[in-house]
Order: C-alpha cells, then structure tokens, then sequence
C-alpha cells in the first residue's frame, strides 16, 4: 500500500509540473522570455521539496528531450529558407562554436582557477546555441526571414560541436597522451557519417510512411518519432553525431511530399513542449540553491564575457567573408542563446567524475539562466532598434484542420497551388476531375472557401482534396501532371 502510495503520489507531482509548465508559457509569452526559465525556476523551487542528484537519469532524459526538439524544429525548417544561409549557418556551428570556446575558455582558466584543459571544456560545454530557446524565442516573430533561418539552421546544426569538443576535451584530460590527429579524423567522421545517416534514414522513412496504409492517422506521427529517435541510435552506435542526424533527417522529412504531415507536425509541437518541461524542471532540480550563491561573481564575470565578448568574436570570424551587415552580425550575435545543451552537455563532467565537475555545472547553470533572461527579453527591441523586423509577419495560417477518422478507405491530402499549375485561374468545372477525387475545402489567406463549380483557384490557395488511400499516388500525379 505504501508503495502504490508513492506511485500515486509521483504521478500526482508530474501532472502538477505539467500543467504549471503549460500555464507559465502564458507568462513567457508575455514578457518575451524563453520559457524555459520558467521551468527551470519551478524545478529549483521543487528542489527545495523534492531531494534529485541523478546525473545519469538528467542527462538521458535531456538527450531524449533533444532529438524531439530538433525533430520538432528540422520539421517545420524550409529548405528553400535555410538553403541561402547553409554556408555562414554552418561557419557559425563550426568556426563560431570554436572560437566562442576559445575565449571562453581562456577565461575561465583564470575566473575559476582551473588548467587550461579543464577552462577550454568549460567553453565547449557553453559554446553552442540551443535549438529549444532558439525556436522558442523567434517563433512567431516579425524579424527578418534571412536572419532567422540562419540562427535556426546554426543551433540545429552546432551542437555535434560542441558535443565533439566537451568528449574530446574530457578525454584529453583523462588521457593527456591522446593523439589530435586522431580527434580530427573522428571529428569528420562525426560530421560526415551523421548527416550520411541521417539523409538516408530520413529518405527511408519518407518512403515507409507514404507507403504504409495504417487503420489509425494517429500512429503516423508516432512512426515518425521512432525514426527520428532510430536517427539518433543508429549515429551514434556508429560513433557519428547523433544529434546532426536527427535535424538532417527532420529536415529531409519536413521539406519532402509527406503523408500526414500536418498531424505529425502538430504532434511533435505538443510532444517537444511537454518534453521541454520535463527536461528543464529536472534540470532545476538537479541545481541545489546554495551552490549557486557560491559562484555568483564568476557566473556574472563568464555570462557578460560570452554574451559581450566571446559570442561576438566568434561570429565575426565565421561570418568574415559573408554579406550580412554590422547590424546583422550584432543581432546573430546578441540572439546566441544558450539553454538545454550546455546544461545537459555540463552533466558530462559530472559523469566522469571531473575533479570541477560540479563547480562546471553550477557555473553553467548560472550562465545558462543570465542568457535566457537577459538575451531572450531584449531580443525583439534590439531587432525592432536595428530595424531588422519586418513590417508583416508572414504566416500564412491555417484556420481549417481535417483528421482522417477510424479504418475509412479514404483520406484528405493539401495541395498549395502554385502560379505554374494550369489548374491557377481555372474554374472548378473546368478542371478534369475523376469521379472519386473530391475537392473539399480551398483556404485562401485567413477565409475557408467552399468549393463550387463556378470557383476559380487561385495562386497560393490550399486545396483539401479527398481521394481513396489507394489512389493517393493517382491523386498526386494528377496534380503533377498539370504543372507546367
């Protein structure tokens, strides 16, 4: 009795998080602060109750959090966005994560009195932006699409980094004889092998999912997040970067002909969110209050450096030879925000048994929090300052959302209808439809049209069309067929 007591009991604690999760997003909302402060606040209150040192358990919680966060975030990243921005996105998650560690850890080398090796895995462990914060704080935002994409695709794409750095750092110190060649060549490997994995796996599970005829809608996005989650395992298993390989095959998923898509879009928001909770109020947890007033001054000292000095330098050198303007770089510079990664890549040390590993975590923590508050809060007015927003946010919302019911034979995919199909400007009646392939619905801006006969399509209305499971390939090349 006192052990279904306690189960009771946790269940009763983790429905509590959840929804005090849920209602503090209202909060963030608000005062343009990445949620997961809020969490993590809740989760350092609950410490105070609720008694949690377990590293091992953190960290795989927080791993498992990551791959539906960058699933969720390479899902809905248009590849037609970031492909402009590919070479100075990928400058920043390599040569900017480099040198922001660098300074860094040059720095905490002397703030926190430990050798250079140990200062350097320090700057690893903060060098990387997070893809959670990130996503949280420019989502729905008005700033410049050329700006955004680059941020987003940077922190989807620079933590295998800063992971490759933390390991590589954290084994020199255990093995000071370690031969850098030899952490050059698996760095390649990590990169090369894990984007490798993840295009094919991501090319495979479109493939399954189009294929695959279930009773129920509901386990299509299901099926998605095992691949992702199979992404992860297969790299790393590997020895590749896992983390790259989710985000590549996300994106492979999100920018492909997809069955479902939309309900596996909208699944994974909701999963990240109530993953997003759990990891950051465990991480809360994991911070006991005391330690922190330890640190204070060296965790000020190392916020303003990486926020004034490190992540500045850093995207300078990477963004040496591209157009952004100063204004630009000072925005990419200032929106860098740190959270999930760094805290779950500080629990490494902790691992390890680090002789500073708990001081590194408390100093991340302190760092991570400073970030979230200070950079997450001013991202918006500094944007709005430099002129950098746009003047309309294009979103193009959907106000009509259809689910495929039960063991029906039929299904209702979307078609956005492009200028250079002879179907634009044509009325329904003059388009030769087969009896079994219906039009249902037209959404054109903010309005839901219905369908007549005497209704015209136009460029960039999204046509809902029913048509049999069988013929879901039939119904795609009819549309095929009529563009020009």
């Amino acid at each position: 009795m006192e052990q279904t007591a306690l189960i009771d009991s946790i269940i009763l604690l983790l429905s509590g998080l959840l929804l005090v999760g849920v209602l503090t997003t209202k909060f963030s909302n608000r005062f343009g602060m990445p949620a997961l402060v809020l969490f993590i606040i809740v989760g350092m209150a609950l410490s105070r109750f609720v008694y949690f040192d377990n590293a091992f358990i953190t960290q795989l919680v927080g791993i498992l959090a990551l791959i539906i966060i960058l699933f969720e975030g390479g899902m809905q990243t248009k590849f037609s966005h970031i492909k402009p921005v590919i070479k100075p996105a990928l400058s920043l998650a390599t040569l900017g994560v480099i040198a922001t560690t660098a300074v860094v850890g040059i720095c905490a080398t002397f703030i926190l009195g430990v050798d250079w090796k140990e200062g350097l895995l320090f700057g690893a462990i903060v060098g990387s932006t997070d893809a959670a914060a990130v996503f949280s704080v420019l989502g729905g935002k008005n700033i410049k699409n050329k700006l955004t994409s680059t941020l987003e695709a940077e922190s989807g794409s620079n933590d295998p980094m800063a992971v490759f750095l933390t390991v590589s750092l954290i084994e020199l110190i255990h093995h000071p004889d370690e031969s850098l060649i030899l952490l050059v060549l698996r760095f390649f490997w990590e990169m090369g092998f894990g984007l490798f994995l993840g295009f094919v796996i991501g090319r495979i599970a479109v493939y399954v999912i189009n294929k695959i005829n279930f009773d129920s809608s509901g386990l299509y996005p299901v099926m998605a997040v095992a691949f992702a989650i199979l992404a992860y395992a297969a790299a790393s298993l590997s020895e590749a970067s896992g983390l790259l390989a989710v985000y590549v095959m996300a994106i492979v998923l999100g920018n492909s002909d997809l069955t479902y898509k939309r309900s596996i879009i909208h699944f994974n928001n909701g999963f990240a969110w109530m993953v997003q909770i759990m990891m950051f109020v465990l991480l809360g947890l994991l911070v006991f209050t005391e330690q922190l007033f330890d640190i204070i001054w060296q965790g000020i000292a190392l916020s303003l450096i990486l926020m004034f000095i490190a992540r500045p330098i850093g995207v300078f050198i990477a963004l040496l030879v591209s157009k952004f303007s100063v204004s630009e770089k000072l925005f990419i510079s200032w929106a860098g925000l740190r959270g999930a990664v760094p805290i779950v890549l500080a629990t490494y040390p902790l691992l390890d048994r680090l002789e500073h590993g708990q001081l590194f975590f408390n100093v991340v923590f302190f760092v991570v929090l400073t970030s979230a508050i200070i950079q997450g809060t001013t991202i918006m007015p500094l944007a709005t300052r430099l002129g950098l927003a746009d003047e309309q946010l294009d979103n193009n919302p959907s106000l009509l959302e259809l689910v495929s019911v039960g063991k029906t034979s039929s299904e209702i995919n979307h078609i956005q209808v492009k200028p250079s199909m002879s179907i634009s400007g044509k009325q329904i009646q003059d388009i030769n439809l087969p009896d079994d392939i219906l039009f249902t619905a037209i959404i054109r801006g903010e309005e839901i049209v219905t369908p007549r006969g005497n209704t015209v399509i136009e460029p960039g209305d999204t046509l809902y069309v029913l048509s049999p499971k069988a013929k879901r390939k039939r119904m795609k090349e009819l549309f095929r067929l009529h563009e020009t």
